[in-house]
Protein backbone atom coordinates (compact mmCIF):
# COMPACT_ATOMS: atom_id res chain seq x y z
CA UNK A 1 0.00 0.00 0.00
CA UNK A 2 2.95 2.68 0.75
CA UNK A 3 3.23 2.70 -3.75
CA UNK A 4 0.06 4.97 -3.76
CA UNK A 5 2.02 7.55 -0.87
CA UNK A 6 3.38 10.66 -1.91
CA UNK A 7 7.38 9.79 -2.46
CA UNK A 8 7.71 13.34 -0.85
CA UNK A 9 5.72 12.03 2.20
CA UNK A 10 7.36 8.92 2.37
CA UNK A 11 10.72 10.83 2.40
CA UNK A 12 9.79 13.11 5.25
CA UNK A 13 8.00 10.38 7.12
CA UNK A 14 4.52 11.72 7.22
CA UNK A 15 1.76 9.67 7.83
CA UNK A 16 -1.80 10.16 7.19
CA UNK A 17 -2.30 12.37 10.17
CA UNK A 18 1.44 14.47 8.51
CA UNK A 19 2.68 14.14 12.37
CA UNK A 20 3.68 10.61 13.35
CA UNK A 21 7.04 11.31 13.54
CA UNK A 22 6.77 14.50 15.57
CA UNK A 23 4.14 12.97 18.11
CA UNK A 24 6.14 9.93 18.43
CA UNK A 25 9.39 12.66 19.24
CA UNK A 26 7.49 14.41 21.51
CA UNK A 27 6.28 10.77 23.36
CA UNK A 28 9.94 10.43 23.24
CA UNK A 29 11.38 13.34 24.82
CA UNK A 30 9.07 13.68 28.16
CA UNK A 31 9.68 9.91 28.43
CA UNK A 32 12.97 11.27 28.92
CA UNK A 33 12.03 14.19 31.10
CA UNK A 34 10.04 12.31 33.36
CA UNK A 35 12.73 9.77 34.07
CA UNK A 36 15.55 12.06 34.75
CA UNK A 37 13.25 14.42 36.87
CA UNK A 38 11.04 11.55 38.59
CA UNK A 39 13.78 10.38 41.10
CA UNK A 40 14.08 14.23 41.43
CA UNK A 41 10.73 14.64 42.55
CA UNK A 42 10.49 11.29 44.33
CA UNK A 43 14.21 12.14 46.62
CA UNK A 44 12.81 15.23 47.07
CA UNK A 45 8.98 14.00 48.56
CA UNK A 46 10.91 11.59 50.71
CA UNK A 47 13.10 14.57 52.35
CA UNK A 48 10.02 16.38 53.11
CA UNK A 49 8.22 13.79 54.83
CA UNK A 50 8.02 14.71 58.49
CA UNK A 51 8.64 18.61 57.84
CA UNK A 52 6.92 21.37 59.28
CA UNK A 53 4.29 23.50 56.48
CA UNK A 54 6.66 26.25 56.46
CA UNK A 55 9.84 24.06 55.81
CA UNK A 56 8.07 22.42 52.95
CA UNK A 57 6.94 25.34 51.44
CA UNK A 58 10.29 27.30 51.68
CA UNK A 59 11.73 24.07 50.37
CA UNK A 60 9.39 24.40 47.40
CA UNK A 61 9.56 27.65 47.04
CA UNK A 62 13.77 28.05 46.19
CA UNK A 63 14.03 28.73 42.59
CA UNK A 64 15.78 25.58 41.14
CA UNK A 65 13.15 23.36 42.79
CA UNK A 66 10.03 25.12 41.95
CA UNK A 67 11.53 25.34 38.30
CA UNK A 68 12.18 21.86 38.32
CA UNK A 69 8.76 20.85 39.60
CA UNK A 70 7.20 23.29 36.92
CA UNK A 71 8.88 21.32 34.32
CA UNK A 72 8.15 17.81 35.88
CA UNK A 73 4.54 18.57 35.89
CA UNK A 74 4.76 19.81 32.12
CA UNK A 75 6.18 17.06 31.20
CA UNK A 76 3.86 14.64 33.04
CA UNK A 77 0.66 16.35 31.75
CA UNK A 78 1.94 16.60 28.33
CA UNK A 79 2.88 13.00 28.07
CA UNK A 80 -0.02 11.97 29.33
CA UNK A 81 -1.89 13.66 27.09
CA UNK A 82 -0.37 12.08 24.08
CA UNK A 83 -0.58 8.79 25.81
CA UNK A 84 -4.37 8.77 26.05
CA UNK A 85 -4.51 10.01 22.40
CA UNK A 86 -2.47 6.96 21.06
CA UNK A 87 -5.05 4.85 23.23
CA UNK A 88 -8.23 6.72 22.17
CA UNK A 89 -6.99 6.65 18.76
CA UNK A 90 -6.10 3.05 18.61
CA UNK A 91 -9.15 1.12 20.32
CA UNK A 92 -11.91 3.82 20.15
CA UNK A 93 -13.83 3.31 16.74
CA UNK A 94 -17.14 5.26 17.09
CA UNK A 95 -15.97 9.03 15.32
CA UNK A 96 -17.84 11.38 17.76
CA UNK A 97 -17.02 9.13 21.04
CA UNK A 98 -13.15 9.85 19.96
CA UNK A 99 -13.31 13.17 19.22
CA UNK A 100 -15.58 13.62 22.62
CA UNK A 101 -12.76 11.57 24.29
CA UNK A 102 -9.67 13.25 23.22
CA UNK A 103 -11.40 17.01 23.73
CA UNK A 104 -11.80 15.40 26.88
CA UNK A 105 -8.65 14.44 27.73
CA UNK A 106 -6.88 17.74 26.36
CA UNK A 107 -9.33 19.80 28.54
CA UNK A 108 -8.49 17.56 31.73
CA UNK A 109 -4.53 17.48 31.22
CA UNK A 110 -4.51 21.22 30.20
CA UNK A 111 -6.83 22.23 33.57
CA UNK A 112 -4.82 20.23 35.75
CA UNK A 113 -1.51 21.71 34.13
CA UNK A 114 -2.98 25.21 34.83
CA UNK A 115 -4.18 24.10 38.72
CA UNK A 116 -0.34 22.73 39.21
CA UNK A 117 1.65 25.75 37.59
CA UNK A 118 -0.73 27.95 39.65
CA UNK A 119 -0.14 26.34 43.09
CA UNK A 120 3.48 25.89 42.31
CA UNK A 121 3.61 29.91 41.71
CA UNK A 122 1.53 30.47 44.86
CA UNK A 123 4.03 28.67 46.54
CA UNK A 124 7.30 30.49 44.97
CA UNK A 125 5.66 34.31 45.60
CA UNK A 126 3.83 33.63 49.06
CA UNK A 127 6.52 31.78 51.03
Amino acid sequence: MSHLRNPLAVARGLGAAKDGVHHWWLQRVTAVALALLSPWFVYTLVSLVGADYQAVRLTLAQPVTASLLAIYVGALFWHAQLGLQVVIEDYVHTRWLEIALQLVVRFACLFAAVLAFIAIGRIVFTA
